[in-house]
């Protein structure tokens, strides 16, 4: 049976590293792997396409001319404190941390890892204790759940 391509799927311009980054991507996520690759000179890889986590995407060795932007990034739904802790370890390695549980890898590709309960209490109804929840968050760069949840109880 063939796979069914996906109707929208990211596409990721890097300057001369698209196999390296594949490769690091796909050994940090779980149900990761090549599906095909695009042949540039000399053996290198010119793009392929990959999934993470059953997300498929597309990569290209472009050249210097684009950059990533934090205008778009990848969002990891993490329900653990320690997913959280591990994607964020490795993924800003050679990178750098930011703000609300964002951070860029060492490609310059934004990333957000973010647990689901975040988006629950950010809209709860009692505004009190969401509004306790936002600006806890907007303390720290790598999202606590336990802070988070906290802050929710406590308001």
């Amino acid at each position: 049976m063939a796979a069914i391509t996906p109707k929208i799927t990211p596409f990721l311009w890097f300057d001369n590293q698209v196999e390296e980054a594949i490769n690091f991507y796909c050994s940090i996520f779980k149900d990761s792997k090549v599906l095909s690759k695009i042949p540039g000179p000399n053996g290198t890889i010119m793009g392929a396409t990959f999934q993470l986590a059953g997300q498929t995407l597309q990569a290209l060795n472009g050249g210097p001319q684009f950059k990533f932007t934090e205008a778009i990034s990848l969002f990891v739904s993490c329900e653990t404190q320690s997913e959280i802790d591990e994607l964020w370890t490795k993924l800003t390695a050679g990178g750098q941390e930011s703000r609300c549980g964002w951070l860029k890898d060492k490609y310059g590709l934004s990333w957000q890892i973010v647990p689901p309960i975040l988006g629950q209490l950010l809209s709860d109804r009692d505004r009190t204790k969401a509004n306790s929840v936002m600006n806890a968050m907007l303390k720290m760069n790598k999202l606590d759940i336990a802070v988070l949840k906290a802050a929710y109880n406590n308001a």
